[in-house]
């Protein structure tokens, strides 16, 4: 085991994300690049795990503090860090694309990591996590993709057996190694296009945070309520 992130929480099966598949209205969700800037998020996310749950994620029980030291050790200068966000402006769902590569030298490999929340499962965000995650592996030259899970993870080793990955377990663990395809045109056209999307709908729902935190203030009563409707955190634009 290496990194936290390299444990998982998965959702629904992955239909084939080696050839990334075209973007439909039934499957598409958008998905947002995180900066240092999105740290509280990422925390409120996996500090709302169910402990089960962080121990799918992390390998071990793992605590409050161990899961704050994990967040501020994300290297964003090397890794990927991507998010789905509700209309209260809260990470409900989050991937880890680390870097193997020692510091200061590329790598070709990546390891994945990926938690949603239970209150958002059964939309497949775990399966459209891993297809960004491959597709901008494939555009940074990355040829293959690790992922470290517990054998009893069958959620996560459905998606990667679906995209053709090779799985070794080893008592309770499990790693899988997927070869990606090179990059091409089509996988630079069709991340262009998922970031320039996820981002438009990302500040329609900022302004729907605004409004309905404007509109919060204007009812009478406690100004409390306003803190229970959306995230504890600020709007992270």
């Amino acid at each position: 085991m290496t990194q936290p992130s390299d444990h998982l929480d998965a959702a629904a099966p992955l239909s084939q994300p080696t050839t990334t598949p075209p973007l439909t209205a039934l499957r598409w969700v958008p998905i947002r690049s995180l900066s240092p800037r999105h740290r509280p998020h990422i925390l409120s996310h996996l500090l709302a795990l169910e402990p089960v749950d962080r121990y799918l994620r992390f390998g071990y029980a793992a605590g409050d503090s161990q899961i704050s030291h994990y967040v501020d050790q994300i290297d964003f200068e090397r890794d990927e860090v991507f998010g789905i966000f509700n209309r209260r402006l809260e990470v409900v769902a989050m991937a880890h694309l680390a870097s193997l590569g020692s510091e200061g030298r590329e790598s070709g490999s990546a390891e994945f990591g990926v938690s949603v929340l239970a209150r958002a499962r059964g939309r497949g965000w775990g399966s459209r996590l891993f297809e960004r995650a491959v597709l901008h592996a494939r555009n940074r030259g990355i040829h293959t993709l690790m992922i470290h899970a517990l054998a009893d993870n069958s959620a996560m080793l459905h998606i990667v057996r679906q995209a053709g990955a090779k799985i070794e377990l080893e008592g309770p663990d499990a790693t899988a190694h997927l070869e990606l395809p090179r990059e091409d045109f089509a996988s630079h056209v069709e991340a262009l296009l998922e970031r320039q999307v996820a981002e438009f709908d990302f500040g329609l729902k900022v302004q729907a945070y605004r409004v309905d935190t404007w509109l919060d203030a204007l009812k009478p009563g406690p100004a409390a309520h306003t803190q229970a409707r959306g995230s504890s955190n600020p709007p992270p634009v």
